[in-house]
């Protein structure tokens, strides 16, 4: 593990009282803090409107509750972006809707009853990725940030130096001198906190990967 399990979160959501004591009991053996919800409901009110999981987390939701089912909360979640990694509990018959769900974002499934090995590991996996997706996010927010400092003009000049233009070329595309664009640069670098063209250019493909086609 990239963490101590006492950083992360299990957020079980089972409208079945003694399993969620069951598996509350399995993980925090385990040294998993767990959260148990009744209803896809109560999990909604405990988050209220974050978009962001708040430290690396995962659920453990059932397929099947009544008012709203797990995959309901599934695609609710999915609307408001919140990406924490959703670990589907099944019975048998239940399969081919967990399959159904992994092909709109769950990141695994088990079934009932549970091999504690195997819902171990896929909570410990279900919550690295969770990590990853907090770090890229973060390192993706901070990109964004550092960018933000610059005037238009800059960020004119910043999206060409990233694209490994010269200042020759970057002068004639926006019709200024030479001097005037090395001024630019030098800006850019102080205020995007980088120091070459290699990292600016990291910065502008951390916040989209697509914005130096």
């Amino acid at each position: 593990m990239p963490f101590p399990t006492e950083d992360a979160l299990v957020y079980v959501v089972d409208d079945d009282p003694a399993l969620c004591r069951s598996l509350r009991f399995l993980l925090e053996t385990e040294g998993w803090p767990v959260r148990l919800f009744e209803s896809a409901e109560s999990f909604l009110d405990e988050i209220g409107n974050r978009s962001r999981p708040a430290r690396p987390c995962c659920l453990l939701l059932d397929i099947r509750m009544p008012a709203m089912s797990g995959l309901e909360l599934q695609q609710v979640l999915r609307e408001r972006g919140f990406d924490a990694p959703i670990l589907f509990m099944t019975g048998h018959a239940d399969v081919s809707m967990a399959v159904q769900a992994m092909k709109s974002g769950a990141c695994d499934f088990v079934e009932k009853p549970f091999n504690d090995q195997a819902v171990l590991d896929a909570v410990a996996a279900a919550v690295c990725r969770c990590a990853d997706l907090l770090d890229e996010a973060a390192r993706r927010e901070a990109a964004r940030s550092a960018l933000s400092h610059l005037s238009p003009r800059e960020q004119e000049v910043a999206h060409l130096v990233a694209r490994g233009q010269p200042n020759k070329l970057i002068a004639a595309e926006l019709g200024i001198s030479e001097k005037t664009v090395h001024i630019h640069r030098q800006h850019v670098m102080e205020k995007a906190g980088v120091s070459s063209a290699a990292e600016l250019a990291r910065l502008f493909l951390r916040v989209d990967p697509a914005a130096l086609d």
